[in-house]
């Protein structure tokens, strides 16, 4: 039985590790891999280990329907909550909130006359522009468009200014990530976390880590960037990209003024209510989809104010639930990455795995947990270019493998979290990388060269002021 539960796993991770580094999407597989072994956990003996599950009176429709009580689960929690703001990004997009907030945060920047001190700048810029535009793609292309002329006309180079733009979505903490909703729901099913929300888990935990993990980058970008410029020479080239045709909102300075606060009013709203909950007996309990519900409201009215056409505007706020769909992949991965730890949990792996952990208690080796996750992040992240899969597939088992290591859980979540948005900026084949490479004509690898360092460096003091913290 032994051989037969190892074997299974070892095959199992085997798949989705190689689809990963073969840049697959992993969604359906994980499903028919979770499948595929709870079907061995029944030809075993074993139960279906999955939370209050009843069989459906025949084995062979079990799987299914662990299936399905897991999107009824993640659609009522975690689901609901990515869908939503899924659908507030898209709206912004839509009304070019998104280009506003972008144009009015990086305007002031063509008045800092020294270069380097540009460096340090821009990258943290980029990062709250993060909180905007999530994706770091979509972020890439736009301040591509409309930041790398500003920085170019300063007088900054080429490649200092690409490796700047590559690295700018990175772990800002943030109650609306997608990652940081996973980790959050899946801590509050747990005594020691009862009644978390992502609100405590981003400004309580996160921002401890994350906020100077991104001060420490920005001054390592200031100096490798001058290092690097100083080696190869002051970079006179003239990359040319397309620039950006950014839709102003008409209307004057209230209103500009107003949009551009529109992409980031949620995550106001959570910031003044933690701080008026942290600093007075006030209990308001208001979660990330009541906040965000309440912005795109808000939104609308700014939008018959200025537009003055109900119908249009009405008719527009179908982009709302048009981008609420657009989250689904999001979702049916989060869901996918459950059936497949439900199916190594059936097998009985993971008790194996937390016994494994148990001999880890009390030797001061508790780090190697969290080490472990790091390294295996690192690998999947550089060779691939994303570690958005491998993070949701390991969100079910962080918190129980902590507990069999004795280990606080934050101590797991913290360091893979961020480990996979630092790294992807040293990935060559992310798309990121990609498309930063393309717009100003220089290769992957010369990109690497400038991003690597500093993502290095702030991967590396993350996971030891982590361990000091949480560990």
């Amino acid at each position: 039985m032994d051989l037969i539960m190892y074997g299974s796993a070892i095959l199992a991770i085997c798949i989705i590790v190689y689809m990963l580094i073969k840049q697959m999407d992993i969604k359906i597989t994980l499903f028919f891999i979770g499948i595929a072994l709870m079907f061995i956990a029944i030809m075993m003996g074993n139960g279906i280990s999955a939370k209050d599950f009843e069989s459906t009176g025949a084995v062979w429709l079990d799987p299914l329907l662990a299936i399905t009580d897991q999107f009824k689960s993640s659609l009522t929690s975690a689901g609901f909550i990515i869908l939503v703001l899924g659908g507030y990004t898209a709206y912004m997009s839509y009304i070019n909130a998104n280009d506003v907030t972008v144009n009015v945060l990086t305007k002031p920047l063509g008045k800092i006359k020294s270069v380097y001190v540009l460096v340090p700048v821009v990258f943290l810029l980029g990062n709250l522009l993060s909180l905007v535009i999530p994706s770091a793609s979509n972020l890439a292309i736009i301040l591509l468009a409309t930041l790398f002329p500003v920085l170019k006309k300063a007088g900054m180079s080429t490649l200092s200014a690409a490796a700047i733009i590559a690295t700018s979505a990175t772990i800002v903490p943030t109650p609306m990530g997608g990652d940081n909703v996973a980790v959050a729901t899946e801590l509050a099913q747990h005594a020691m976390f009862a009644n978390m929300t992502v609100t405590d888990y981003v400004f309580r935990y996160h921002a401890l880590v994350s906020i100077p993990t991104l001060i420490v980058i920005a001054a390592t970008h200031y100096f490798w960037q001058k290092r690097m410029d100083k080696k190869m020479g002051i970079d006179t080239d003239h990359a040319e990209v397309e620039l950006k045709d950014v839709q102003l909102v008409s209307g004057g300075k209230l209103f500009t003024a107003v949009y551009a606060l529109l992409p980031v009013l949620p995550i106001l709203f959570l910031i003044v209510i933690f701080i008026l909950q942290s600093v007075s007996d006030l209990t308001i309990n208001v979660s990330v989809e009541v906040v965000t519900l309440l912005s795109f409201a808000i939104a609308i009215i700014c939008e018959l104010i200025r537009k003055r056409t109900p119908k249009a505007v009405l008719d527009g706020t179908e982009h709302f639930f048009k981008g609420m769909g657009g989250a689904v992949p999001i979702v049916v991965l989060l869901v996918a990455a459950s059936v497949f730890v439900t199916g190594l949990k059936s097998i009985g792996i993971i008790e194996a795995l937390e016994s494994a952990m148990v001999g880890i208690q009390g030797s001061n080796l508790g780090f190697i947990l969290p080490l472990i996750l790091v390294g295996l992040t690192a690998l999947i992240v550089i060779l691939s270019g994303s570690g958005t899969a491998l993070f949701y597939s390991m969100v079910p088992l962080m918190v129980p493998l902590a507990e069999a290591a004795a280990i606080n859980p934050i101590a797991v979540t913290i360091p893979m979290g961020l480990s996979g948005n630092l790294l992807r900026a040293v990935s060559p084949v992310a798309a990121v990388v990609l498309i930063v490479a393309g717009s100003v004509k220089k290769s992957p690898i010369e990109i690497v060269k400038r991003t690597s360092v500093p993502m290095i460096v702030g991967v590396v003091f993350m996971f030891v002021l982590s361990m000091i913290i949480f560990l």
